[in-house]
């Protein structure tokens, strides 16, 4: 499942942009891989970061995995749902189980991403 209507990376998150927000997650990929996530640590409502930047991390029973942002921004919402239930990440990864928003610093950093075809190819 890799829905053409937004950007991927190459560590298997994405962003779906509408205006100048971004919405961004893992990939169905990335949760498959994980295995069940018991935890998701996310970064804070008015942080600032750059694109490529460590913002939190996802807990599974296998292992811990570094959250990275897709693109420069601050950002302006965190999905609360998951601080009772991680495992939305799971069950929905590319829809409720979204992980935070952020207001694009410069949107020409989508450019650099990946569509859905270059990540497909991506996972062979």
């Amino acid at each position: 499942m890799i829905p053409d209507d937004r950007k991927y990376t190459q560590e298997h998150e994405w962003v779906q942009v509408e205006g100048d927000i971004g919405m961004v997650g893992v990939t169905d990929h990335a949760a498959g891989e994980l295995g069940d996530i018991v935890y998701v640590d996310l970064p804070d409502v008015g942080s600032e970061y750059s694109a490529g930047d460590a913002v939190g991390s996802i807990e599974s029973v296998k292992a811990v995995a570094d959250l990275y942002i897709p693109v420069s921004g601050e950002i302006v919402e965190i999905n609360e749902t998951l601080d009772g239930d991680p495992g939305m990440v799971n069950n929905s990864p590319m829809d409720d189980g979204w992980m935070f928003k952020i207001k694009l610093a410069d949107p020409s950093e989508l450019d650099s991403l990946l569509d859905a075809g270059a990540y497909e190819d991506l996972l062979g």
